[in-house]
Formats: structure tokens, sequence, C-alpha cells
């Protein structure tokens, strides 16, 4: 089973995390699952970017983003060739290695 490791991040995960992943389940689901409260203001509906993410390793793996999501991502915070909305990319065999970025466009945060 694949598994997701999240780098640290100041405020959603300071000390990192990692575990087992469920393949073809969007990586943002995963994450609140585990109790990592990443923003998801659009309750995964791909509507905005604060579920943006930056898949460091294991990116190939992953399921093609729809040109919906290719649009969205450009107004993402700190967009990178390795971005994805993790409520739209799904995990497939291969070891993930996850950045939740700093900051999202969102002005305030929801706390789901």
């Amino acid at each position: 089973m694949p598994k997701i490791k999240v780098l640290p991040h100041p405020e959603v995960c300071p000390n990192g995390a990692e575990f087992v992943a469920i393949k073809g389940v969007n990586i943002c689901r995963q994450l609140l699952d585990q109790e990592i409260e990443i923003e998801h203001a659009c309750e995964l509906s791909a509507a905005c970017t604060t579920c943006h993410v930056i898949v460091r390793e294991g990116f190939s793996s992953l399921n093609e983003a729809s040109d919906t999501e290719e649009d969205l991502l450009d107004r993402a915070w700190g967009l990178t060739a390795q971005s994805r909305l993790s409520c739209q990319a799904k995990v497939g065999d291969v070891d993930l290695v996850v950045e939740i970025p700093r900051y999202t466009i969102n002005h305030a945060r929801e706390h789901h």
C-alpha cells in the first residue's frame, strides 16, 4: 500500500506526518481523515485553490489533472510544476511526499 509523507507545516502539521494511503482516494480526503486540517473552502468540489499541495515525490503516479484543475491552479499561491489540488489528486501505487504551502488565497481560515 502506498504511503503519504506530509512535510512539516507550521500551522497545519507542525511535526509532519506519515501514514498508509488508500489507492484511488484523493489526497485532501486522506489528509482530513488523518486530522491534518488542510483548508478546503469549496468542500472538495474543485472550485477554489485552498487545498493546493506540492507533490515533492510521486507526482507522476497521480491521476491526470483536468482542464478545470489546471485553470484553478493558475490562481494558487506558490504554484510549482508539481502543484495539484489535493481534492482532485488521487493516490496511485507509489508513495507520495506532500508539501502544504504556507499560504492560500483564503483571507480567513474556515476551520472545518
